[in-house]
């Protein structure tokens, strides 16, 4: 579905991604996480071609994606960035139903399609009632749950989104990430920039690690998610523990310079 070989690119002279190799699966579930400034949002931009590689290739559905027209890639692929910079005054039906324009011919009027396409993700992302408010007078939270409609009504095989819960509540990530597990068992396909690692853990089944601009770790989610390799890649203690309800690795950070604290030392007594 998705595939890169020996991808470099970056901005300018400054190379960012040092010879990225990966294979996406159709239906897969793929949490991509590292350090700051270690390429993930560099690579989410080389799958969709905004970023040119300066060596390698991005396949795409089995089709090099600097060959291929903007409009074929907008219905392969929906993005949903970390921060949607929206400085006009849209109602926020009308930034959903702005997903549609890969189908659109010309300067046409949306079709009856389009616009149940466009409730039917603002209904499954609960902002149906913000669906005549301006975009710019809604929480940002708020905004960003339209934004990620918007992606949904673009009805593509592949979805891609980075760090698109960072600025919702505890409860909305979660509603967010059951949503998009559910497209998942559908047969989307979906790569997920994020920094929270427990969340990551609870609804990624792979994850890709990746660390001054290479892959540190990529593998299924219980075999990688321990200890030793999550403290290297992020060169801090972690511990890793289960989750106690799903059983999912779930990773505590120990602060710097604090002691150990063992069982006989919790609580009174």
């Amino acid at each position: 579905m998705i595939e890169t070989s020996a991808l470099r690119c970056g901005y300018g002279k400054k190379e960012v991604l040092k010879g990225i190799s990966l294979r996406i699966r159709q239906g897969e579930m793929a949490g991509v996480l590292g350090p700051n400034g270690s390429g993930k949002t560099t690579l989410l931009l080389a799958l969709t071609g905004v970023v040119r590689s300066t060596s390698g290739t991005v396949r795409v559905a089995g089709e090099e994606i600097r060959d291929r027209k903007p409009n074929w890639i907008a219905r392969q692929i929906a993005s949903v960035p970390q921060r949607a910079e929206i400085s006009f005054g849209f109602k926020c039906l009308s930034l959903v139903l702005m997903g549609r324009y890969p189908y659109m011919q010309g300067w046409g009027d949306y079709s009856p399609q389009d616009m149940e396409a466009a409730l039917t993700a603002m209904e499954e992302t609960r902002s149906t009632h913000l669906a005549h408010r301006m975009i710019n007078e809604v929480s940002g939270g708020e905004a960003q749950i339209v934004v990620i409609a918007r992606a949904l009504a673009q009805q593509t095989p592949i979805l891609l989104l980075d760090e698109a819960t960072s600025n919702l509540d505890v409860a909305r990530k979660l509603e967010v990430f059951d949503l998009l597990s559910e497209k998942n068992r559908k047969g989307m396909t979906l790569v997920c920039v994020m920094h929270d690692l427990n969340l990551a853990a609870l609804y990624c089944p792979r994850l890709i690690f990746l660390k001054h601009g290479q892959v540190a770790l990529d593998g299924p989610t219980e075999d990688i998610f321990n200890d030793r390799n999550l403290s290297e890649v992020y060169d801090t203690e972690i511990r890793v523990g289960a989750h106690p309800v799903t059983g999912s690795p779930q990773a505590h950070f120990v602060p710097r310079g604090r002691s150990r604290v063992t069982a006989g030392s919790l609580g009174p007594g």
